[in-house]
């Protein structure tokens, strides 16, 4: 067998692959994994090992052992927070209310504006290892609160600062997100800036992979956002969409109609949207954080995502407005118990669905080949990564083979 000294040999642990079609979560007991440069080698039962003389071994001590979690939907850069804005929402207003006086996105983009690049990475820096420490190892972050050529980039290059050993960053444009108030009344204005000026500017400096939208009624209706994704399509970039949250505009199948990757929120989807999700193979990524927060009342449709065999990521949604959520694991245990997911389900949703839902085919599970990207739990059962709320269950985290 090979002798270099590149091997790490992870023993004595159980290994929750969440591969499809080796039983539930993938489960390996006493089981052994290999990793050299970074990725899995080999892994199986411990007694079937290989010799390895020179390699590293890590002893796992009965630990469970997962893929690293990826948050697949988050707004991890932006300035300023919106706690007067939670506060009169408690006290009655919705989200839609302050959205119209001027608040929600509007007032974010306001302190984003004025925040220098600098100051985006240094306050999304202390977020991100906020995730980092429960075991995220990759993140997507949208822009979103620019709305601007120069603000969009600044935005997107703080996204792309924050790429690290530690953690993987995508990064996706949003500048359909809201409309900035120096285009009130102005639409059209808008979505040809987003266009005309927005999307290459974007591609020429390579920005960001994938495209997004806000496809709602106090966002981008759906004509506004076929106009965007065939202007993206043609430049070569991948698409998602925010859509069905508040109400049913038929974003779910316009996503699908462009091959999305994923179409997110989903609460009013409905179940002829959701067909054309499933012949497109896009994934329903589910928000729960922002479900809580704005104290909704309507459930995304979970059993008939199940029935028609669509797969389901979970993510935090991380934003100062909706969903100010920096714990993926906590977002585990909600969508099993507020959507009702099963504990399997929540974590395949921030796994394996997850890393489907930002197109990467590289991570999500462990299998040779593979990123090694891992993350060992102090647990005693694999649904215990969905049960316990609070405390920090991670043992070591390993990004790319090496602990961090």
């Amino acid at each position: 067998m090979a002798t270099s000294m590149t091997y790490k040999i992870w023993t004595n642990v159980n290994l929750m692959t969440m591969q499809e079609d080796a039983g539930p979560y993938g489960l390996f007991n006493n089981a052994a994994i290999v990793v050299r440069d970074g990725l899995i080698e080999w892994l199986g039962p411990k007694d079937q090992l290989g010799n390895y003389p020179n390699a590293e071994f890590i002893d796992g001590k009965g630990a469970y052992m997962t893929p690293g979690l990826i948050d697949c939907h988050t707004h991890l850069v932006y300035g300023g927070n919106r706690i007067d804005e939670f506060e009169k929402r408690l006290n009655g207003a919705t989200y839609e209310e302050l959205a119209i006086a001027g608040g929600g996105i509007i007032s974010t983009v306001n302190a984003t504006r004025k925040a220098s690049e600098e100051d985006l990475i240094k306050t999304a820096a202390k977020r991100l290892k906020y995730l980092s420490q429960e075991g995220v190892t990759t993140v997507e972050i949208k822009s979103g609160y620019g709305l601007d050529v120069k603000n969009e980039l600044k935005m997107l290059r703080a996204a792309k600062a924050l790429n690290s050993n530690r953690v993987d960053i995508i990064t996706t444009f949003l500048g359909a997100h809201a409309l900035p108030p120096e285009y009130k009344g102005n639409q059209h204005g808008y979505i040809d800036l987003i266009i005309n000026k927005m999307l290459p500017a974007v591609k020429e400096e390579n920005l960001a992979d994938t495209v997004d939208g806000f496809c709602e009624n106090i966002g981008f209706t759906y004509s506004e956002m076929e106009q965007i994704f065939k202007a993206a399509d043609k430049l070569g970039f991948k698409l998602k969409l925010h859509a069905e949250q508040l109400s049913d505009q038929k974003g779910a199948a316009l996503a699908a109609k462009y091959n999305a990757l994923s179409a997110d929120h989903l609460e009013h989807l409905s179940e002829e949207s959701m067909l054309a999700m499933k012949e497109a193979d896009t994934v329903a990524v589910l928000l729960p954080g922002a479900y809580y927060t704005l104290r909704d009342t309507k459930l995304p449709p979970i059993d008939l995502l199940r029935k028609h065999n669509i797969p389901m990521a979970v993510a935090t949604d991380c934003n100062p407005g909706s969903s100010p959520v920096l714990s993926l694991k906590l977002m585990i245990n909600m969508a099993s118990t507020v959507f009702r997911l099963t504990p399997e389900e929540a974590l395949i949703g921030v796994t394996r669905n997850a890393a489907k839902a930002l197109g990467l085919t590289d991570r999500g599970i462990l299998k040779t080949g593979l990123k090694a990207d891992m993350v060992l739990w102090d647990i005693d059962h694999p649904a215990e990564l969905s049960y316990q709320v609070g405390g920090l269950q991670t043992i070591e985290v390993i990004k790319n083979g090496t602990v961090i």
